[in-house]
């Protein structure tokens, strides 16, 4: 009796981690996830509270260092545009560059995964996640960009996207996480 209990206990804990190891391989790590959450939560004051320091400045451009960054990130920034027009910031990481097209569009791939299956802690406590479908990468069209839309009903972030984009450079490619507000239509003529 006690064989049969013994083995019944290991069997059910060998399912439970098991099945947990599993999931653990599908969701994004928690690091990734707070990094993550951090960065959105701040777009709320245009990434002021993460800014580290100042990096270039071109005209009405600043960019600066991020001190939030994303596990894998090569480097993480803010752009800040400081004109009549536009005041807004964009967040931007390089999560991979070079010459080896395979790694890029996995690493590309990943990192859509990770974004579209974050949950960030709203100001509330519910659950807010992104949505969008992955455009799949094909090396002569040579830029790819997938579009995530974060699906809250909140004024502020109601042009707030991800962007996961696959881009040539001089290594050869580059993969970009970029956390922004897309102005309306309107706006944006307003811009030309």
């Amino acid at each position: 009796m006690i064989k049969k209990t013994a083995l019944l206990l290991f069997l059910i804990l060998s399912a439970t981690l098991g099945r947990s190891q599993f999931y653990k391989s599908l969701l994004p790590s928690t690091e990734f996830t707070s990094a993550l959450e951090k960065i959105v939560l701040d777009f709320r004051l245009n990434y002021k509270t993460i800014q580290g320091d100042p990096v270039n400045k071109e005209g009405n451009v600043e960019t600066f260092e991020s001190i939030i960054k994303i596990p894998g990130a090569k480097e993480c920034i803010i752009t800040k545009f400081n004109s009549v027009i536009d005041t807004s910031a964009s967040w931007q990481a390089l999560m991979y560059s070079g010459d080896d097209y395979n790694k890029a569009v996995k690493t590309y791939e990943n990192v859509f995964r990770l974004v579209k299956k974050s949950q960030v802690k709203w100001i509330d406590r519910s659950s807010v996640g992104f949505a969008g479908e992955m455009e799949k990468p094909k090396e002569e069209i040579r830029f790819t960009v997938s579009t995530l839309h974060f699906e809250i009903d909140d004024p502020r972030y109601e042009n707030f996207l991800a962007e996961v984009e696959i881009v040539p450079s001089l290594e050869g490619w580059e993969v970009r996480l970029n956390l922004h507000s897309k102005g309306s239509d309107a706006e944006n003529k307003a811009l030309y």
